[in-house]
């Protein structure tokens, strides 16, 4: 599996299925197709069947089943959708609208209503060939049985939506999908250091030739193996001048190619050029996919969001504080990465411990400065950081700790809130001097 991940064509395939997946019209068009094919099987069943079995249930007790069917899932259906939408409204504007993007991606939600529809269309066809008289009044045990087994999948799934519609959209379940996707792409970030490039901790040799961007917008998703090959094709070597999640611009650099010592031809830059465009994915909005980052930041913002006057909620600010902190504890060096094979030709910048505190911490940080128990929650779970088995992060972690102290001191209006916490602050031993 691991060597057919680093196939060009085998990678992108595998990750535009996954995108794929995860979009509700495509589940629901699965689910559609899977209801014409029960339909078809039960023809071809019914007709199969010895007579004695075939006969032994009649066309009209599968009729009321059908006609029941299609009411509920019509209805159901309906609300469902009404439901779905009234609860990503409400969570976008009371936590954050990043949170939107993935419960859109919600795998129960997704998978229930492609359920009621597919049941809808099930019984629409049914009902349909049963006008027609595709299906003999005498012979429909097949069809009975399989609309009894599509009755109690939609009962199951319906449990199942009832369940989830407990917690979903709320503060808790929110902040919980939000931290485990974040771990996930932090992991297979890890897993897969720098996207399998090798790692850009030098300077950038200043020979070479600079590839623009040619349009504005989020870097969602990089496929290094793609650009790879078509590297190794050129005998060319790519450094990559923008990381995952950055935003730009029109006609800025985004990475430097330098070519091998034989000829030179200028359809060979076109081609690594159209190859570079091809492998780096923009989008107007930024994505979760590839950017682990975004999650953090998506926690932080929903942490800035309970502290507004609006909502007033340090609770919530404090429980983001922990989620941010128990991600980031997991954190491990890129370029530490023991790797047998990194792709030859490609060079991507690791992540840097400092941006991603200040993509956790940064903005709860500013708008939670006069309040003394965020504060010193946030203090806490640096100081704890600072012990962190990577010296990188633990060395970023005391730099913010000192500098958000400084903040807090100076937004404090109360002395005693100010004396506390520098008192606590300075005898967990990371004050600043």
């Amino acid at each position: 599996m691991e060597i057919l991940k680093r196939i060009p064509g085998y990678a992108l395939a595998l990750r535009t299925v996954k995108i794929y997946l995860r979009k509700l019209w495509v589940r629901v068009v699965i689910m559609g197709l899977m209801s014409v094919v029960a339909i078809g099987l039960t023809q071809l069943l019914e007709r199969v069947l010895p007579d004695a079995i075939a006969t032994a249930v009649a066309a009209h007790s599968a009729d009321r089943l059908l006609n029941i069917i299609a009411n509920a899932m019509l209805a159901v259906t309906t609300f469902s959708i009404t439901s779905m939408v009234t609860l990503h409204r409400a969570t976008s504007q009371q936590w954050s609208p990043r949170v939107h993007r993935l419960l859109l991606q919600d795998k129960t939600t997704q998978n229930t209503l492609a359920v009621f529809i597919g049941a809808y269309v099930y019984a629409l066809l049914a009902i349909i060939m049963r006008e027609l008289g595709i299906y003999e009044e005498e012979r429909a045990t097949v069809l009975f049985f399989t609309t009894v087994g599509v009755l109690a999948v939609i009962v199951v799934y319906l449990i199942r939506w009832v369940l989830h519609l407990q917690t979903f959209g709320s503060l808790t379940q929110t902040a919980e999908q939000v931290e485990r996707t974040t771990r996930e792409k932090f992991r297979e970030r890890f897993d897969n250091p720098c996207l399998g490039a090798n790692a850009l901790t030098e300077p950038v040799p200043e020979e070479g030739e600079l590839i623009l961007v040619k349009t504005s917008g989020y870097i969602n998703e990089i496929y290094t193996e793609v650009l790879n090959a078509a590297a190794q094709e050129l005998d060319a070597d790519v450094y990559l001048l923008r990381n995952i999640g950055d935003f730009v611009f029109v006609n800025e650099p985004l990475a430097k190619v330098i070519r091998g010592d034989g000829p030179k031809d200028e359809s060979d830059y076109e081609s690594i050029e159209e190859a570079l465009r091809d492998s780096v994915v923009i989008g107007i909005e930024r994505s979760f996919d590839q950017d682990p980052r975004f999650g953090l930041i998506a926690m932080g913002e929903i942490a800035s969001k309970a502290l507004s006057p609006g909502i007033n909620d340090p609770g919530t600010a404090i429980d983001m504080i922990n989620r941010v902190a128990r991600v980031l504890s997991h954190y491990e060096d890129e370029t530490s990465k023991d790797r047998s094979e990194p792709l030859e030709r490609v060079w991507v910048e690791p992540l840097d411990p400092a941006v991603l505190i200040d993509d956790g911490f940064g903005a709860l940080a500013r708008d939670g400065a006069t309040l003394y128990e965020v504060q010193h929650r946030l203090q806490s779970v640096l100081k704890a950081l600072t012990h962190h088995p990577d010296h990188e992060l633990a060395r970023a972690a005391g730099l913010a700790a000192g500098v958000m102290m400084n903040r807090a001191q100076d937004s404090m209006s109360f002395d005693d809130d100010r004396k506390r916490l520098w008192e606590a602050f300075r005898d967990e031993g990371t004050a600043p001097e």
